[in-house]
């Protein structure tokens, strides 16, 4: 299988959680190919070529990062022609804002998966029953509350990226499970 990550990270949160991901991909398949790619790097190719595509944003006043949406709008080409089709998708944010799901990563990550699932991509979300759930998931994907109680940045701890690495194995599972 290959695996696409394509994230982009304000200061440094949604990065660690990239890694994670990706370190939990590798515990699961460690032949797996995998790819690590700022959003802005991101080509339309490197979307064709995954197998799984995974998208990890900040969250940014309920939204994602105008460059997760700047590659979205630009992958649009794909959707035309049915190329993302069939492919398997994950997520994961992380968020600054206050309360248990700051401040707007559900909507954000619903706003991600929307956009695999326009593409007729299958979706993963995260079990509640994985290791590091109660911590930082939700059940669209990982989730890690990246900012202190004043709604700065204080980082992700280390239940949260261990939940990303569960996540990423998740994936991994799933994947093997429609593509084998």
């Amino acid at each position: 299988m290959q695996v696409l990550i394509t994230f982009h990270s304000d200061y440094g949160s949604t990065e660690k959680m990239a890694r994670a991901v990706a370190a939990g991909m590798r515990s699961a398949a460690p032949e797996t190919r995998i790819e690590l790619k700022q959003a802005v790097d991101t080509t339309l190719d490197d979307l064709t070529g995954a197998d799984i595509i995974v998208f990890g944003t900040p969250v940014h006043m309920g939204s994602m990062a105008w460059q997760m949406k700047k590659l979205i709008d630009e992958a649009a080409v794909l959707w035309m022609e049915n190329v993302l089709q069939g492919k398997l998708g994950g997520v994961f944010v992380s968020g600054g804002g206050f309360g248990g799901a700051g401040g707007g990563a559900e909507l954000t990550m619903a706003a991600l998966h929307a956009n695999f699932l326009e593409h007729g991509m299958l979706v993963a979300g995260f079990p509640r029953n994985a290791l590091g759930y109660a911590e930082g998931g939700l059940h669209w994907g990982a989730y890690a509350r990246s900012g202190n109680h004043e709604g700065m940045p204080a980082g992700v701890v280390d239940s949260q990226l261990t939940a990303a690495r569960s996540y990423g194995a998740h994936l991994i599972e799933v994947g093997e499970r429609l593509f084998g």
